[in-house]
């Protein structure tokens, strides 16, 4: 394959109309240039100069070569220039996923913060479920995502933990669960609660977050958001576990309901996750940082 370096050998000849000045030009040795020139002729077939003594001229084939050359050399000059540019200014473009029991509660209050500590980032932002999610990282449509864990992932994505998120128990105002000032394992056995539809990783989160306790899913009911939820526990049709940042992000404000602190619950593990390819590591890292200072903020707030 003919090389980036033998057509600047050629182009410089066809300037020059001397092998000495065009070495020169090129910052190699005369000879150097020669044997560059004579194994592209080789690969390419065609003679690009007829040479003697004490002059040289170019072949018509080699002019037009040469032209063709120039062109090539112009777009690699914009190719790296290109890069170099992107280089200096770092990434200014940030495309995030969260899922939807994370970013409606966190992400308002992380934005600002972001935007101050990072001014000439433009940060786009796109709420999925889990798999689609993980689906826009490994295609490339996401450079990060907002996700909680555990969840089974491919190796090919790296994950930077932010913060520990456990539950409260929502119920109805007249639920004999309100009357207590905590409520524990033995207190829910058996009960069925309202969760989201399926798809909704928080769904299997909750199921499982009390070690040894039978939690079972309500059959008649399932919401697609956790708004819709606390709407459902409002209105008497059963009870729930509501993450604390949903709870501190303001989701039940308004609503007369009962919120209980749960003893023993297991938290699920809030994350920021990218592609082990990435070169963008390092900034993803203060994203993360960020967004678990957000977290910090927001609980403060409430408390």
């Amino acid at each position: 394959m003919t090389t980036l370096r033998q057509m600047r050998f050629l182009v410089a000849l066809a300037d020059t109309g001397n092998f000495s000045r065009a070495a020169e030009l090129c910052h190699v040795t005369q000879s150097t240039l020669s044997t560059g020139l004579k194994e592209m002729e080789a690969r390419l077939g065609v003679q690009v100069a007829e040479r003697s003594t004490h002059s040289v001229l170019m072949t018509p084939v080699g002019r037009d070569l040469a032209e063709r050359a120039r062109d090539i050399l112009v777009r690699v000059g914009d190719f790296e220039a290109r890069a170099k540019s992107e280089a200096e200014a770092g990434v200014t473009t940030l495309r995030l996923g969260a899922i939807p029991t994370v970013g409606p509660f966190l992400l308002p209050h992380a934005l600002p913060m972001i935007r101050r500590l990072k001014p000439g980032m433009k940060v786009y932002l796109r709420e999925e479920l889990t798999e689609a999610l993980v689906a826009g990282l490994i295609e490339g449509r996401l450079d990060l995502i907002l996700i909680a864990l555990p969840h089974e992932l491919p190796p090919q994505i790296a994950t930077h933990p932010l913060f520990e998120d456990g539950y409260s128990l929502a119920t109805p105002r007249a639920h004999p669960l309100a009357n207590l000032s905590l409520v524990e394992g033995p207190d829910l056995q058996g009960r069925d609660l309202l969760l989201l539809e399926r798809g909704h990783c928080l769904q299997q989160h909750a199921l499982s977050s009390m070690p040894g306790v039978a939690l079972g899913e309500s059959g008649s009911f399932s919401a697609t958001s956790l708004p819709t939820l606390v709407a459902m526990v409002e209105e008497g049709l059963g009870i729930t576990l509501l993450p604390d940042l949903a709870r501190d992000g303001g989701v039940a404000r308004g609503h007369d309901l009962q919120l209980t602190a749960l003893a023993g619950a297991t938290p699920r593990q809030i994350a920021l996750a990218w592609r082990n390819s990435t070169s963008h590591a390092g900034l993803y890292n203060e994203i993360g940082d960020i967004l678990a200072a957000a977290r910090n903020d927001l609980h403060s707030r409430e408390h």
